[in-house]
C-alpha cells in the first residue's frame, strides 16, 4: 500500500551507510518519520539532499501509519524554495526552527490549519527581502503558540504589569515560582502579538533586544512543552544575528 503526503522536512539524520531518517510533520499524518535509502545507481533512489530543513516536499511511501518505519518510494517537490536553501541568514533561520519544530511537534498529531500555517510562513520566508527577516523567527514562534494551545493573554494588560510566562498572562505582582518578565520586558509581549509577516518589517528591534526576545520565546516554550530541550542551532542563530 502506497502513502502520499505533503510534508516539511523538520530534521534529517544519517542511519547508516545506505539510509538516512527524515523526520517531518504531514498533512494526514501529523508528525512522523521516514527511512530514506540511498541508491547507489545515479538516476535511482531518493534523493537525501532534497530533505533540507523545512523543504516542502510531496512524499510517497509504502506501508501504513504503524510504528514501524515507513520506507519514501518518492520525493519531489512541493513547492521549490529558492533563497531559503543559499542564504546564509535565511538557512541559520531554517535549521534553527527547524529544530525547534523538531521538538515542539513530537507528539502533534493531523492539524491541517497548523499545517497550512507553517507552510504559508515558510514561503513567506523563501520570498522576504531585506531586513525585515531578522524578526522573521520571532513573528513566526509568538504565532505559532496559538496553534499549540500557548497563546499568551493580554486581556488584563495594564503598562507596569509583570507577564507570568507560565501562567501566559499579565500579573500586576511577580508571581512567587519566579518564571516571569519585569515590566520593562513584559512590555515587549503586547508589541510581538501586534507584529504579522507583513507588517514585521515596521518594528524597529536593536540587536539585545531581539536577542532577548528570542531567548524569552525559547524558554516559554520550554515550560510549556514537556522534555522540550536546550536546542543546538540557537547559539548559531544567536551569533548570526549578533
Amino acid at each position: 500500500m502506497q502513502e502520499k503526503t505533503s510534508a516539511i522536512v523538520l530534521h534529517c539524520l544519517r542511519y547508516n551507510d545506505t539510509s538516512y531518517i527524515a523526520n517531518v510533520y504531514t498533512e494526514t499524518v501529523g508528525r512522523t518519520s521516514y527511512i530514506i535509502k540511498v541508491s547507489r545507481a545515479r538516476n535511482g533512489g531518493v534523493r537525501p539532499s532534497l530533505f533540507h530543513p523545512l523543504a516542502l516536499l510531496e512524499l510517497e511511501a509504502e506501508g501504513k501509519n504503524t510504528a514501524q518505519l515507513r520506507r519514501v518510494t518518492e520525493a519531489r517537490l512541493l513547492h521549490p524554495l529558492h533563497s531559503l536553501p543559499l542564504d546564509p541568514f535565511k538557512s541559520a533561520i531554517a535549521l534553527f526552527l527547524g529544530e525547534f519544530l523538531h521538538h515542539a511537534l513530537r507528539e502533534e498529531g493531523v492539524n491541517r490549519p497548523l499545517f497550512a500555517y507553517l507552510l504559508h510562513s515558510i514561503r513567506w520566508l523563501d520570498a522576504c527581502e531585506g531586513s525585515a527577516v531578522a524578526n522573521f523567527h520571532l513573528v513566526f514562534l509568538m504565532r505559532l503558540s496559538r496553534f499549540l494551545g500557548l497563546y499568551p493573554n493580554l486581556d488584563d494588560y495594564v503598562p507596569g504589569d509583570c507577564f507570568d510566562l507560565l501562567g501566559a498572562g499579565f500579573c500586576h505582582r511577580p508571581p512567587q515560582h519566579g518564571h516571569y518578565l519585569r515590566p520593562e520586558e513584559a512590555v515587549f509581549i503586547p508589541r510581538l502579538m501586534r507584529m504579522n509577516f507583513g507588517t514585521m518589517h515596521l518594528f524597529a528591534f536593536n540587536r539585545l533586544q531581539r536577542l532577548r526576545c528570542l531567548e524569552v520565546l525559547n524558554d516559554f516554550y520550554r515550560l510549556h512543552i514537556p522534555s522540550f530541550p536546550q536546542l543546538r542551532s540557537l547559539e548559531v542563530l544567536q551569533e548570526l544575528f549578533a
